[in-house]
This record gives C-alpha cells, structure tokens and sequence, in this order.
C-alpha cells in the first residue's frame, strides 16, 4: 500500500477510531481512488464537513440529472447519492446494500493488497 493510500486511511479513521463512512468498505473504495480524488472524498468524509458535503452531493446528483449536457455525466448521480448517504438515514440502507453487492460480484474492488494506486 501506498504512503498516500496509508495517510488517507489514517485521516480517514478520525478520533472517534470509525473509518470513514462508518463503513470499511467506503475506506476501501476510497483508497483506490487516484491521491487527489481521494484526498477530497477523504475531506468531505470528515463529520466535520457536513455543511460541504451535502451541497456537493446535491450538486453532483443535479449533474447526473443532466448528464446530457457535455462534462457533465451519469457518474456524479451514485457519487452525490453516496455522499448524502452520511447525512440521510433512508440512503444509508440503500448505501449498505449496494456494497452487499459489490462484496458479493466485484470482491476485487474492496481488495486492499491490489490498490489503483499501486499500479503503474
């Protein structure tokens, strides 16, 4: 694992000890981002900022929305959907659900010993 991967996960726990999310999971999606994709999910993961993060999700879903437009597209809708996930409990099952999902039928995206980071 990378030194940058290792530091975000170090933030990422905060001080109460929870990973980022509350989920391990999320830490782990969110350490194969590339280091400055990460480092801004690793800053709006933070309790902290709340007040960022929900403008943004709500942002990226109205980008989703209208992903026909050019630079923008359908990748921002789960991205601002997980991000409003932290701060509306009738997302965070549907959250849980979708990593169910992806534990069971791409195991290899939360594989902590084959980051993106690492390959080059």
């Amino acid at each position: 694992m990378s030194t940058v991967s290792d530091e975000r996960t170090k933030e990422a726990e905060g001080t109460t000890g929870e990973i980022a999310g509350g989920d391990p999971r999320l830490a782990k999606l969110v350490d194969r981002l590339p280091p400055r994709m990460g480092d801004t999910f690793t800053y709006l993961l933070k309790p902290s900022s709340r007040w960022v993060r929900i403008p943004s999700g709500t942002l990226l879903i109205a980008g989703g929305v209208l992903s026909f437009l050019p630079l923008l597209g359908v990748w921002m809708l789960p991205l601002g959907l997980a991000l409003l996930a932290e701060d509306v409990p009738a997302l965070r099952s549907s959250r849980s659900k979708v990593f169910d999902w992806i534990e069971r039928r791409k195991p290899h995206w939360l594989d902590s010993s084959v980051s993106k980071n690492d390959e080059t």
